[in-house]
C-alpha cells in the first residue's frame, strides 16, 4: 500500500494537494485503505479545472432562447387513444423500466436517514418508497408484467436505504431480479483556496455529482447493460420525493414511439408567469431548461395566440429516455454547475471548523443539460394536482412540503 500512495504522490503535489500525504500519515490502516481508494478515483485535473472556474466571471450569454414545442395530454382528443395504445403494447412487451433518484438525505425535512425512508403523514404511515412500489406493483398487475426498479443512492445513504429494504422484504420485489440499487457518482469538496476538503471522518469530503450525474451512473454501474440483457428499451428517470409521479404512462410511451424520439418528457404549466422554476425551451435550436433566473420578465409574461405562456411549461423531473439516449449521455460528463455552500471540515491540526458561512465549493451536473445531445424531444404538458406533489421543505415553507404533498395525494386517491 505504501507503494501505491508513493505513486500518488507526484500527482498530488503536481495539482498542489499535498496535505492529502499529510492527512493518509494520520490515519489508522482501515482508513488508510478507504483514503488511498478516493484518491485513486479522484480526477485531479478536473478538479483543478473546476477550480479554475470559480474564478472566471459569467461571460454576457448570447444564447438564443426560442419556445419549444408541447402536447397538452388532456387535448389529444382521438390521438390519445391511439399514442396510450401505442404505449401499451410496449410496456406489456416488457419494454419499460423505472428509475427512481433516491441519493438524498431528509435533513431539511427534519427526518434522520434517506428521504425515501421520510413518512410524509398519511394515515397508512408508508414511506415515499412504499408508495413508489405500491404505484410499480399497481401498473404491473394492470398490465401483467414485470416493471424493474432501479433505485440511485448515494454512498451516505446506500446502506441505509438497502437495510431498509431488507427489513420490509423489499415491498415484495426480488433483489437483483427486479429491484437493483446503484450508487450516484461523487466529486471532492474544495475551499476557496482550490485545496480538497477533508471530512469529519478523516477521508476526502465529497458530495453527490448532482442529478445529471444519473446517465453516467447508470452506464458505469452496469445498469444499462443490465437493461438490454432483459429486453428494455425505455426507463422512466423520476424523483424519489414526488409521491404522486406517474412512471409507467402509455401516452408518453407512445409519443416518444410515434414520434420517433429518444427523449420525452412531462412539464405542467407555472402557476404564475414568475414561478421560480426550470422551462422548457429551445437554446439554439436544440431542446433544454433554462432556470428561471435566465428569463427575462418580458418573456415570462409573454404569451401566444391562445393565450398560453410562451415559457410556461415547468420541468418536473418526469423523463422517458430510450436506453441507447441513456448510454450516449452517459459517455462523457456534463458541465458541472458551481454551489457555494457551508461545509463542515477537519483542518490540518485535526481540528474540526464549523463555518458560519459558505467557504466551500461543490460541484453537480443538471440533468437537463443533456438535453441539448438531441435534435427532438416530446413535452407532455400534465396536470400538477394528478401528478406532482414533491416534499422538498419543511412545513414552515408551506410549498412542495409534506403537508401540501399529502393533501394532494389524499385528493388523487380519495383518501379524504
Amino acid at each position: 500500500m505504501d507503494n501505491k500512495i508513493d505513486e500518488i504522490q507526484g500527482t498530488l503535489k503536481k495539482y498542489g494537494q499535498e496535505h492529502l500525504i499529510k492527512q493518509y500519515e494520520k490515519l489508522n490502516e482501515e482508513k488508510r485503505k478507504l483514503f488511498l481508494e478516493q484518491l485513486e478515483s479522484v480526477d485531479f485535473e478536473l478538479i483543478q479545472n473546476l477550480y479554475n472556474t470559480t474564478n472566471k466571471e459569467k461571460k454576457n450569454n448570447k444564447d438564443e432562447i426560442t419556445p419549444i414545442e408541447y402536447l397538452d395530454k388532456y387535448k389529444l382528443y382521438d390521438e390519445y387513444k391511439r399514442y396510450e395504445n401505442i404505449g401499451i403494447k410496449a410496456i406489456k412487451e416488457g419494454k419499460l423500466a423505472v428509475v427512481t433518484m433516491a441519493g438524498g438525505q431528509g435533513t431539511r425535512l427534519g427526518h434522520n436517514g434517506p428521504k425515501g425512508t421520510y413518512d410524509i403523514g398519511l394515515d397508512s404511515h408508508k414511506s415515499l418508497f412504499e408508495l413508489l412500489s405500491d404505484y410499480i406493483k399497481e401498473q404491473e398487475k394492470k398490465y401483467n408484467v414485470i416493471i424493474p426498479w432501479f433505485i440511485m443512492t448515494s454512498r451516505e445513504n446506500n446502506k441505509d436505504t438497502i437495510n431498509f429494504f431488507e427489513k420490509r422484504k423489499y415491498f415484495g420485489h426480488q433483489k437483483d431480479k427486479n429491484i437493483f440499487f446503484f450508487v450516484q457518482g461523487e466529486l471532492p469538496m474544495i475551499d476557496t483556496e482550490g485545496k480538497i476538503l477533508i471530512g469529519e471522518d478523516g477521508l476526502i469530503k465529497v458530495a453527490a455529482d448532482g442529478h445529471g450525474g444519473i446517465y453516467e451512473s447508470l452506464v458505469k454501474r452496469g445498469m444499462t447493460q443490465k437493461m438490454r440483457q432483459m429486453g428494455i428499451e425505455w426507463v422512466f428517470i423520476g424523483g424519489v420525493d414526488n409521491c404522486l409521479v406517474k412512471m409507467v404512462d402509455p401516452v408518453l410511451m407512445g409519443v416518444a414511439i410515434d414520434k420517433e424520439v429518444t427523449v420525452a418528457c412531462k412539464s405542467v404549466v407555472k402557476a404564475n408567469p414568475h414561478e421560480n422554476v426550470g422551462v422548457f425551451c429551445k437554446k439554439n435550436g436544440r431542446p433544454n431548461v433554462i432556470e428561471y433566473s435566465e428569463i427575462t420578465e418580458e418573456m415570462a409574461e409573454a404569451t401566444d395566440e391562445d393565450g398560453e405562456l410562451l415559457y410556461g411549461e415547468s420541468h418536473i423531473l418526469c423523463n422517458l429516455f430510450s436506453v441507447e439516449a441513456i448510454e450516449r449521455m452517459g459517455a462523457n460528463p456534463l458541465p458541472y454547475h458551481i454551489a457555494h455552500k457551508k461545509a463542515k471540515y477537519i483542518d490540518k491540526d485535526g481540528n474540526l471548523i464549523v463555518p458560519d458561512s459558505p467557504n466551500a465549493y461543490k460541484f453537480e451536473a443538471f440533468l437537463f443539460d443533456a438535453f441539448g445531445e438531441v435534435d427532438e424531444m416530446a413535452i407532455l404538458r400534465v396536470k400538477r394536482e394528478e401528478e406532482f406533489a414533491p416534499v422538498k421543505n419543511s412545513d414552515e415553507a408551506g410549498v412542495d412540503c409534506p403537508k401540501t404533498a399529502r393533501e394532494l395525494y389524499k385528493r388523487f386517491h380519495n383518501l379524504d
